[in-house]
């Protein structure tokens, strides 16, 4: 199960929802983090292996792309053996992964800076 591999890791579960909006090239998902391009390089490939991001060459630059027909793979065994009360969970997880996008978004550049990440 290929999409369970491209969710084990948290930075990779991060590109995946960077790239949920709209494709992204590849310097864009790396400013998101503070470890190395390279590090994030061998995450897109991972990514990519797994099948759940897709990545098209424009000029010179790498864009990837969500695919989630992987993740539905994950998302039906969870579902299988979690059964019912785990959709409820899975809503309470959208709620929170939108309030933090949100929060993220309205934080001020003064404290995005002191953190060293960038927007």
């Amino acid at each position: 199960m290929d999409g369970a591999r491209a969710i084990a890791d948290p930075v990779r579960r991060e590109i995946l929802e960077l790239v949920s909006d709209a494709p992204l090239p590849a310097g864009s998902i790396a400013a998101h983090f503070s470890i190395s391009r390279p590090a994030v390089s061998k995450h897109l490939r991972v990514l990519v292996e797994c099948g759940v991001v897709e990545a098209t060459v424009s000029g010179r630059q790498r864009i990837y792309a969500l695919r989630s027909e992987p993740l539905v793979e994950v998302a039906t065994y969870l579902d299988r053996l979690l059964g019912a009360p785990f959709d409820a969970r899975l809503d309470a997880l959208e709620t929170e992964v939108a309030r933090a996008r949100r929060q993220r978004r309205a934080r001020p550049p003064s404290e995005s800076s002191i953190r060293g990440e960038t927007a």
